[in-house]
């Protein structure tokens, strides 16, 4: 059985109910040593803007060329553009980035299918379990850019605002791109406001919105200013753990 479809069939077990403890305990960790393994290839990153999307969309669709348009404008600003590491809107995002000669890093997941990371990242890592994924992506970003994408774009999202709802992580800058294809996301948030089951400020937390120029200037306002972000934020490489900056 290969590594990867090993690693699925881990999770698929742990997360079937009580296992031995022998089980349990080898799990942990493992996950344990998948975060450490994420925290020494993402230490030295800078000040990272995660970008979130489908893995699905090909080079020539319009929201990949967005997405390399908007990741260029943050890279810009000094920011790290993160993603999952994957192709689609991840690729895209990546190469904005790479292409006015910003940093790129990529948190890849491993699937049975062995989903590659794309060609344009400057750092990347290869993590098994997905919740340890995601904590990396939130762990390393001030501000968080939604593309168009599916379930896991979604989970992503929702992970994310939950936290800085809850006040679990700072009130980072949430935006979603592209109104039309978020319009009833849109209504479904405006819905859960008009029921009561979440607060008219609930609403500051995300801007929606088409234009690169206002997420640019929105980030800028939200993230850097209101955090006092520089683009260089030097870290000290310990030589005898191994560090490479």
């Amino acid at each position: 059985m290969d590594t990867n479809k090993a690693a699925a069939l881990t999770e698929i077990k742990f997360l079937e109910g009580p296992q031995s403890r022998w089980k349990e305990l080898k799990f942990t960790i493992e996950v344990l040593f998948d975060f450490i393994k994420g925290f020494r290839a993402l230490h030295f990153a800078g000040p990272c803007v995660t970008i979130f999307g489908s893995a699905r969309f090909k080079e020539e669709h319009l929201y990949y060329k967005k997405t390399q348009e908007i990741a260029g404008e943050i890279a810009k600003l000094g920011f790290t553009i993160m993603t999952g590491g994957g192709p689609g809107i991840m690729e895209a995002a990546n190469r904005g980035a790479k292409e006015v000669g910003g940093r790129s890093v990529g948190c890849n997941i491993v699937l049975p299918h062995e989903q590659q990371h794309n060609k344009y990242l400057d750092r990347w890592v290869d993590i098994k379990f997905f919740f340890v994924r995601k904590t990396l992506l939130i762990k390393y970003s001030y501000a968080f850019i939604v593309m168009p994408g599916g379930f896991g774009t979604l989970d992503e999202y929702f992970e994310a605002l939950t936290l800085i709802q809850t006040k679990m992580i700072y009130e980072f800058p949430i935006i979603i791109f592209d109104k039309k294809y978020h319009q009833d996301l849109m209504a479904h948030i405006d819905m859960m406001k008009e029921k009561g089951t979440i607060s008219v400020e609930d609403l500051k937390l995300c801007l929606f919105t088409d234009s690169v120029e206002e997420a640019v200037k929105h980030l800028q306002e939200h993230s850097i200013n209101k955090f006092g972000l520089k683009a260089e934020q030097k870290r000290r490489a310990i030589k005898w753990l191994f560090e490479r900056p």
